[in-house]
């Protein structure tokens, strides 16, 4: 080979060159092949180090191609679950959202249910002293029909208490409504209806706060028919039954007149 040639020309060139005891000394054939063998040797460990750290740098450079695709699918991995995270993340929002607005619908809901029970729901009451339970529906239409009364409209007044009696006869409003009926027939001038619905309130409630001042609404009924010795009966019957109540001072006041 033309370097290991080399090698030896320059190996016996510098022994050529080596001072040794003042002379030149020159290598022997054995000396040379041995030499020559030596550097073979060193040439090949030399040559099979480089297949090595070739070999070596082969596999590392493979092994470092395999990563880096391994790195490329695993960075493709994350952006599908990157995504995948957002899409969820947009259902859970939404959901959420969806949620919300199930609850307030369920909250109006159970508003509107508690509403419609509150007007359903029997409520309790109190009229002219007395305390009774009653039906909201019922509560409401007895206010309107007061309310008609105090505006003042007799006419309608007389329609709309008519209609509650016919419509709830076992009321705890009963005798006041047969009170306020009473009142605005009196005011329409019909005596004999006015002069009944007085004496079923009587009748029916006769410890009623409004009981005194039916009586006297009777005697003046009795008074515009004419028919003033039944009303002076009804006037002492009034001062009998109910002596501290102003309905009496009133009915003292009329029996003066009437004699």
């Amino acid at each position: 080979m033309i370097r290991v040639a080399t090698l030896a020309r320059a190996l016996a060139a510098a022994a050529l060159l080596s001072p040794l005891a003042g002379q030149a000394q020159f290598f022997s054939d054995d000396e040379a092949r041995k030499a020559i063998l030596e550097l073979r040797q060193r040439i090949e460990v030399q040559r099979q180090f480089d297949e090595r750290v070739q070999q070596d740098l082969q596999r590392a450079t493979e092994e470092n191609a395999q990563l880096r695709r391994s790195l490329l699918e695993l960075n493709t991995q994350l952006d599908a679950l990157r995504g995948e995270i957002a899409r969820l993340r947009g259902q859970d929002e939404q959901l959420a959202r969806e949620v919300s607005e199930l609850q307030r619908r369920q909250k109006d809901v159970a508003v509107a249910v508690e509403e419609r029970l509150r007007k359903i729901e029997p409520i309790k009451v109190s009229v002219d002293g007395r305390e009774f339970v009653a039906d909201p529906t019922e509560q409401r239409d007895f206010d309107a029909a007061l309310a008609v009364f105090r505006r003042p409209d007799f006419p309608a007044a007389q329609s709309a208490f008519a209609e509650f009696l016919r419509r709830y006869p076992q009321s705890g409003y009963r005798p006041s409504a047969l009170f306020w009926l009473g009142n605005a027939q009196y005011a329409n001038r019909d005596y004999r209806g006015a002069l009944g619905n007085f004496r079923s309130l009587i009748q029916a409630a006769p410890d009623h706060t409004r009981a005194p001042e039916a009586v006297l609404s009777i005697a003046n009924c009795q008074i515009e028919l004419k028919e003033n010795a039944a009303a002076k009966r009804t006037l002492e019957d009034l001062v009998k039954a109910y002596p501290q109540s102003e309905a009496a001072v009133a009915a003292k006041e009329r029996l003066a007149r009437l004699r």
